[in-house]
């Protein structure tokens, strides 16, 4: 997910009661990180079949592997190179229910104090959760502004719901759960919705649909390129 200002196993993986026992394998096989094959650097964009899939769950006796470790490690490395705040494991190719966000306290100069505080947003370190599942605690929707960087040069405006419980596993393989609302739980719901398949184009406010440089196409009559690299 970006965070905007108002401005498989394979692919796909076949899952069966064998995926235990070729999971390890399988993974070890993209660490020789072949030329255009995933887990990618860059961030797959709409249209990419990885991005309609349902995710599939991380075999439980997997959670703790260094396969899993690297997922992560990889997942981390990406959102942040892209600086965004959240990143789901089928934006870098692979259907695994796996994503990452991150909310930086620098984050807070790119905002009005206003803005800020309307959103509801506060700091969010590192977290990583596996085989996530989410609960509505608080059902009342909020509209704000949202991007994505599977859909990247667009914004629009999404209503999410105001606060979320995440439960499931941590980078370690460990149990955990998480109360978020606000912006935060916005993140969540973004991460969680790739996770099912489903962009927030979706789900959007649609006469609100933008592209996000409209201005500086103009500006440039026309002449500007849109990169999907991280820089």
């Amino acid at each position: 997910m970006v965070a905007t200002r108002l401005k498989t196993f394979v692919r796909p993986f076949c899952v069966s009661a064998r995926v235990d026992k070729t999971f390890t394998k399988w993974y070890q096989s993209l660490w020789e990180q072949k030329q255009n094959e995933p887990p990618y650097d860059h961030i797959v964009q709409v249209g990419d079949p990885v991005l309609r899939q349902q995710a599939k769950p991380i075999p439980e006796g997997e959670l703790q592997s260094a396969e899993v470790r690297f997922l992560v490690k990889h997942l981390t490395k990406v959102m942040r190179t892209y600086k965004c705040v959240g990143l789901a494991a089928p934006q870098i190719g692979l259907s695994l229910r796996a994503f990452v966000m991150e909310f930086r306290d620098e984050v807070r100069d790119q905002y009005s104090k206003a803005d800020y505080a309307n959103r509801q947003m506060e700091t969010l370190p590192l977290t990583v959760f596996l085989n996530p599942e989410l609960k509505v605690l608080n059902y009342e929707k909020v509209l704000h502004a949202e991007g994505c960087e599977s859909v990247r040069g667009y914004r629009a405006d999404v209503p999410r719901y105001r606060e979320v419980l995440i439960t499931g596993y941590d980078g370690e393989g460990a149990r955990r759960e998480l109360k978020l609302h606000g912006w935060n739980a916005r993140i969540a719901q973004h991460e969680m919705d790739h996770l099912n398949g489903t962009i927030y184009t979706d789900i959007m406010e649609r006469k609100s649909f933008t592209c996000s440089c409209w201005q500086a196409v103009n500006a440039h009559q026309g002449r500007l390129k849109l990169s999907f690299a991280s820089k």
